[in-house]
C-alpha cells in the first residue's frame, strides 16, 4: 500500500492538530498493540518500589491539577 503524506503538509494547522487527535484516538482504541518499551518497564518499576517505600512521595491528581492551575495563574 502507497500512502501520499505530502496533502498533510498543506493542511492549516487546526486541521493537523486534530488529525494528530484522530489519529492518537484511533491508536487508543488497541492499547494492547502499544509496546512498552523495557526501559519504560524498569522505571515503572523503579516508580513502583519508591511509592510502596514512601507514599508520601506521591501527590494525589487534585493537587496536582490545583498546582498546574495555580502556576498558569502566574
Amino acid at each position: 500500500m502507497t500512502v501520499e503524506f505530502a496533502p498533510i503538509f498543506e493542511l492549516g494547522l487546526s486541521e493537523k492538530l486534530q488529525l494528530l487527535e484522530d489519529l492518537w484516538d484511533n491508536i487508543a482504541t488497541q492499547p494492547a498493540n502499544i509496546p512498552v518499551l523495557d526501559w519504560q518497564k524498569e522505571e515503572l518499576s523503579k516508580r513502583k518500589i519508591a511509592h510502596s517505600q514512601d507514599p508520601n512521595l506521591a501527590s494525589s491528581w487534585d493537587s496536582v491539577k490545583a498546582r498546574i492551575r495555580s502556576q498558569r495563574n502566574v
